[in-house]
């Protein structure tokens, strides 16, 4: 035990241990109305996770074990900051009783009073009212594992949590893994990986209150470091699993352009064009594939109007569409949504398109960077930003030069400021704050890196 302490600081033990202690109250006795408890584990808590790596960054083994135990700290519980894991565990208690999800709305059930589901009441009040009234939006492999949870327990909220949650810890276990090779593929330092896997915004979002994002996150990261690797038919495949956990990746497709027509200088051009064209093939082939149990005139039809619903109906947490809807109400004098809603998708595409084009993405950092400057464009532009969305972001961030998605996974907690108010209704002021926080390291960041790369091109 001696040569224990002696082989750690004694300080690091001392915030190993407070931390794990803070994150029990986290997931056990907080309400997510009492903002001030809330907000003070929080920078406890991020203040704990830098000195825990900056302290003993050479001692992986220690990081990956207390990113282990503080995971394992919320294995028993129910999450309190989010209401969307009783759709899930309603989803796939439909599947284990052979309804299609997607077809049908938990409300309707409730209604009519033909519950098909085990415990379907307290999901439906679990859920929520605008939850239970929306058909749901969640990909395939999502749904895949929602079955997983029902199968082990079918009959229990809890236990359900529980599968759930083993699931995601599953993942963040193989984020670890492939993006350790990753690091080591790329020659940068090992343990940047902890500044993902110990940040204490992908421990409460993601295994505390049980969002998908950390299973994507393990697809996309295990994607790249097949493409790294040159084997891009399986890096293809993989991509896809994560687009079937959450659409999001799709807007990464654009984006790889460069490393298959600049990048293959072995290659000729016909050539490359070919292998671009047969890695877009595969992505969506698979996705089709995935899709295809599920597949009716119905289903594309609820699904493309739930899709539809984030751009034009639901707001928070934004940052431009905000400043946009205020121009709207000075000018016409009505919430503009539905437009601005039909707008910045396109808005979003061409950037994607700048970024792919005029921008050189030729290595696989280069491409991981405008990955991440491109999704967080994407958010900056969107009208609902819920806090776990930047998880991808901030997973990216850790193989790149940019740092602004640590600082924007620590300030988002502003956006909770909405559930001091019984009706949820967001404060403003809090959420200019957040955003002028992002807004300011994002730009110094993108022009200390211009100035960087255009200093190295004059003394190359």
């Amino acid at each position: 035990m001696i040569l224990q302490l002696q082989k750690y600081n004694i300080i690091s033990l001392v915030f190993i241990l407070l931390t794990l202690l803070f994150y029990y109250s986290f997931g056990y006795q907080l309400e997510r109305t009492d903002f001030i408890k809330m907000s003070a584990l929080w920078i406890a808590l991020f203040f704990i996770y830098y000195k825990i790596i900056q302290s003993n960054s050479n001692s992986l083994k220690l990081l990956g074990i207390v990113a282990l135990a503080a995971r394992i700290i919320f294995l028993f519980a129910i999450p309190n900051l989010s209401q969307d894991f009783y759709r899930f565990i309603w989803d796939g208690r439909m599947l284990l009783e052979g309804l299609n999800p997607y077809l049908s709305l938990p409300e309707t059930w409730v209604t009519e009073g033909t519950i098909p589901v085990a415990q379907g009441k307290e999901l439906y009040e679990g859920m929520g009212e605008l939850n239970g009234s929306h058909y749901t939006n969640y990909p395939p492999i999502s749904q895949f594992c929602y079955l997983i949870a029902s199968v082990f327990a079918g009959k229990s909220i809890l236990g359900s949590a529980i599968v759930l949650r083993i699931l995601i810890i599953l993942a963040d276990i193989g984020v670890f893994f492939y993006g350790r090779k990753l690091l080591n593929s790329l020659r940068l330092p090992e343990h940047r990986i902890f500044w993902y896997l110990l940040n204490p915004f992908v421990i409460i979002e993601l295994t505390g209150n049980l969002h998908f994002e950390g299973v994507m996150i393990f697809f996309i990261i295990w994607s790249l470091y097949l493409l790294q690797k040159g084997l891009w038919y399986w890096s293809a495949m993989v991509l896809a699993l994560a687009v079937s956990v959450k659409l999001v990746p799709l807007l990464f497709l654009p984006l790889v352009f460069q490393k298959f027509i600049v990048g293959s200088h072995q290659l000729s051009l016909t050539q490359r064009f070919l292998k671009l064209f047969s890695f877009y093939v595969i992505v969506l082939l698979t996705t089709l594939l995935l899709f295809a149990p599920f597949l009716s005139k119905e289903f594309i039809a609820n699904f493309s109007q739930t899709i539809g619903l984030w751009f034009q109906n639901f707001e928070f947490n934004a940052s431009i569409y905000y400043i946009i809807r205020w121009i709207g109400f000075q000018t016409v004098g009505w919430n503009i949504i539905e437009t601005a809603g039909k707008i910045l998708p396109l808005v979003i595409i061409g950037l994607l398109l700048l970024l792919t084009f005029f921008r050189k993405n030729s290595s696989t950092v280069a491409v991981i960077t405008v990955m991440m400057i491109g999704i967080s464009c994407y958010y900056f532009l969107s009208t609902t930003v819920h806090p776990w969305y930047i998880a991808v972001p901030l997973s990216l961030c850790i193989f790149t030069k940019y740092k602004f998605p640590i600082g924007w996974s620590f300030i988002i907690i502003l956006s909770y400021t909405a559930y001091i108010d019984p009706n949820f209704k967001e404060n403003l002021w809090f959420i200019t704050a957040e955003y002028l926080v992002v807004f300011s390291i994002f730009i110094y960041e993108i022009c200390r890196n211009t100035q960087r790369i255009s200093l190295k091109s004059i003394y190359s």
